[in-house]
């Protein structure tokens, strides 16, 4: 094994989705495929990344089951699940509060670096992290 290919998030509504995470926050859109006919599921394989060369992405999965849609903005138990590094916090964090994204805890230096939290559009949270001179591990 060599590295993290996709991490699922259960979503409510594909295009919902989609918009959210490549309108608000800025991430491509690297594949939206039908899994076999659009009915009566709608299966879609949806994958969306930070960056065109980001190593990981996002499958987002469509809830099918209630147990699924009762998981959904809640998958970590209400600790931040996803980690977003960036060369340009200022920048990014401008971009992030002016597309109306929902900042949960505000910028803030830690040992690690600079940091902000915010939800997206389902209660999920991310850390913002500029790296201090280090690798930018936050104590979890």
């Amino acid at each position: 094994m060599r590295q993290l290919a996709l991490i699922t998030l259960v979503v409510p509504d594909y295009d919902e989705a989609i918009a959210y995470y490549t309108g608000r926050l800025g991430f491509t859109l690297r594949e939206d495929t039908p899994l076999g006919p659009p009915e009566p599921t709608g299966k879609r394989w949806v994958v969306v990344a930070p960056h065109p060369d980001a190593a990981t992405g996002l499958l987002l999965a469509r809830a099918a089951t209630g147990h699924q849609r009762s998981r959904i903005g809640d998958q970590t138990g209400g600790r931040v699940g996803f980690f977003l590094h960036t060369d340009d916090f200022d920048g990014d964090f401008t971009r992030l509060t002016a597309a109306g994204v929902t900042v949960v805890r505000p910028p803030r230096s830690e040992p690690y670096g600079t940091v902000a939290v915010f939800a997206d559009l389902y209660g999920n949270l991310f850390d913002l992290i500029q790296a201090a001179q280090g690798d930018g591990r936050p104590s979890a």
